[in-house]
């Protein structure tokens, strides 16, 4: 953890005017001499912030049977079953809020070829195409996995934007979540994080202050 990370975390936090509401902290990250036109230089990796994300995630499950009796009692943010799924096929415009209401859609895994048929449009373009899981799995450990995880992936612009937490977390457990992101780099780009051409962290209404 480097000075300087934890400077600017506690800058950005400084320069938040008080809200009635806790802010995200983001980071942004510009990558230099990447060509994303080539496959091999996108991603997307699910990462999980070792100090959670400090807000709570929404969560979409895709099921029918068990699976989707466990997602409602959990009270996940979203269920759906096989006729939701028809009915979101034909309903475009409802499909697409459904898509940006979600942080992350679970999908029992004999159900994916239903997902990518009605809802692949509007999931894959978002990179929220759901992660599948048998139908004999119990659900709860898997949401509490998700709670703290975040997607870091560079897609159609050399820049990843992520949160990392939010303004009521500790300098040290912002700046230790950034840290597990700048790993993921270390693990996708040929020369990781000194492939870094900028990088900037802010709250949600507040300053952007640059970091490298």
């Amino acid at each position: 953890m480097t000075q300087e990370i934890l400077d600017a975390v506690k800058e950005a936090k400084e320069q938040s005017k008080p809200r009635n509401f806790t802010e995200s902290v983001d980071i942004i990250i510009n990558v230099r001499d990447l060509d994303v036109k080539k496959p091999e230089n996108r991603f997307s990796e699910e990462v999980v912030l070792p100090k959670g994300r400090g807000k709570q995630v929404k969560l979409g499950v895709i099921a029918d049977g068990e699976l989707i009796v466990q997602a409602k009692e959990s009270g996940v943010a979203l269920v759906i079953n096989k006729a939701d799924l028809e009915e979101l096929g034909k309903d475009r415009k409802q499909a697409k809020k459904v898509a940006n209401s979600v942080d992350f859609f679970i999908a029992q895994a004999d159900m994916m070829p239903l997902v990518g048929r009605f809802l692949g449009p509007v999931l894959g373009p978002r990179n929220k195409m759901p992660k599948p899981v048998p139908a004999s799995i119990k659900l709860a450990p898997l949401l509490a996995r998700f709670e703290n995880t975040i997607k870091v992936g560079i897609k159609q612009q050399p820049s990843i934007q992520v949160i990392i937490g939010t303004q009521d977390m500790s300098d040290e457990d912002l700046a230790e979540n950034i840290e597990t992101v700048l790993t993921v780099l270390d693990r996708q780009l040929d020369k990781g994080r000194n492939q870094i051409k900028s990088m900037f962290i802010k709250t949600t209404m507040g300053p952007v202050v640059r970091m490298i």
